[in-house]
């Protein structure tokens, strides 16, 4: 790995952790604290649902975040949007860990933590398109789906950091000391985390692509959302399908699993947790190994053999998950995380490949984040819903099933962007000056 591309991977990698730490730890206080909490006059089920109905506030701001730092991000550049992702992410999770409960003030306690879950998920769709591209444009175009991967690899890394953090909690603590102020620890753990993040962001060099697309910039040309809509719907469409499958299957396994865990199952939350931490360690180390795979054999065809396998496992996940047996959960966690890495691993490439310089910010964010509304901001939700009314994991599997089905079609109709040059003729004359 040359040095600069090294710099590059490891400044977004390490950022996109903490983000995702971020976002993570939401999603597991939502299933184990927050319904207890902040909800507490409902009936267990119902407080959970509650607890998600807040978790998928987050993925609603998604987008805007999205269209904001996606159209800044095409005019002014991917680093200054970085930092200023960071901030409002670590600032929020930081807040969170001060907030009063509903025992202390009531109703205000879920409102507030609404209003900072949507700071968090606004920041949040602005970091994706950003951390990704800073590393596409970088990299060599030969070996972009391994490089670019590794962003991707902060989901599992923020997910393992989150899970760990409050596995060593669960560990240690009494559930009286940590549901009165443990929880509150791996949230003001961020104010830390967003530190170190900073001093390495702000080290890294704009992208090259973007800075020779800037220099060829036409004052005429439209605001580079006006352009995606127009002109690229297309592509939006493909990465809004390509994303349904991945996000609602890792939502299923890394958040609904701690429902159906703790709740029908009657298991301590340490069951859930530990299956989480060993599956979001395996899913860490494969996802660069299908971006790598996915430059020799193509985005799609490695893309799809992840939707179809997550699709079939569901039938295997569930059935795995109620024999109550730890090695059995950890398996079914583990093999359906690895699964889900066939298909998040080439995305970044994928979906960075899809679109121009000038509008790849913008394109890339739009299609990834308002997939997230009806995908993983739904999921826990849905399958939650799903397990209440008919009492049965079968629906959940089925509501799997139809998500991969429909990332299937998205993929098919979609071309093969491996090799896609990321510049065209006047930007690489731009960057041959530099």
């Amino acid at each position: 790995m040359s040095k600069p591309i090294a710099k590059i991977v490891s400044a977004s990698l390490i950022g996109t952790t903490i983000e995702w730490y971020d976002f993570f730890l939401y999603t597991s206080a939502a299933a184990l604290v927050f319904n207890k909490l902040f909800f507490p006059t409902a009936d267990p089920l119902t407080g959970t649902l509650l607890s998600f109905a807040t978790y998928a506030i987050g993925f609603v701001a998604r987008p805007l975040g999205g269209l904001v730092f996606g159209h800044f991000g095409d005019k002014i550049g991917r680093k200054k949007l970085l930092v200023l992702s960071l901030l409002l992410m670590g600032g929020s999770t930081f807040a969170m860990g001060l907030l009063p409960t509903y025992v202390t003030v009531g109703a205000l306690a879920p409102i507030l933590l609404t209003l900072l879950r949507l700071v968090q998920g606004f920041a949040l769709g602005g970091e994706w398109g950003g951390a990704v591209l800073i590393v596409s444009e970088h990299g060599d175009p030969k070996r972009r789906g391994f490089w670019a991967s590794w962003p991707q690899c902060g989901a599992p890394g923020g997910n393992l950091l989150a899970t760990a953090v409050l596995a060593l909690l669960a560990a240690v603590q009494t559930d009286e000391q940590f549901f009165s102020w443990g929880w509150r620890i791996p949230f003001l753990l961020s104010g830390v985390l967003v530190v170190i993040g900073l001093w390495i962001r702000m080290a890294i060099s704009e992208s090259p692509a973007f800075l020779a697309a800037q220099a060829n910039r036409k004052p005429e040309e439209k605001a580079p959302i006006v352009t995606v809509l127009r002109e690229h719907w297309r592509e939006v469409l493909v990465a809004m399908g390509a994303r349904m499958a991945e996000n609602v299957s890792y939502y299923v396994i890394t958040a609904f699993i701690l429902v159906y865990l703790t709740g029908p199952l009657h298991l301590p939350k340490s069951v859930g947790l530990t299956a989480v931490l060993i599956g979001s360690a395996f899913h860490f180390a494969t996802i660069p190994v299908w971006g790598a795979l996915s430059d020799r054999l193509g985005r799609r065809p490695v893309y799809l053999f992840g939707a179809i396998g997550v699709g079939a496992w569901g039938f295997a996940f569930f059935p795995l998950l109620a024999t109550k047996s730890s090695p059995l959960i950890i398996l079914a966690t583990t093999v359906g995380l690895v699964l889900h890495g066939a298909m998040y691993g080439p995305q970044a490439a994928f979906f960075s490949e899809l679109f121009g310089t000038n509008v790849r910010y913008s394109g890339a964010s739009i299609g990834y984040q308002l997939a997230s509304i009806l995908a993983g901001g739904l999921a826990p939700l849905i399958a939650t819903a799903l397990l209440k009314s008919f009492g049965s994991t079968t629906p959940v599997a089925l509501y799997l099933v139809g998500a991969c089905a429909i990332t299937v079609v998205a993929v098919l109709a979609s071309r093969e962007t491996r090799g896609v040059s990321l510049v065209d003729e006047r930007e690489e004359v731009e960057l041959a000056k530099r």
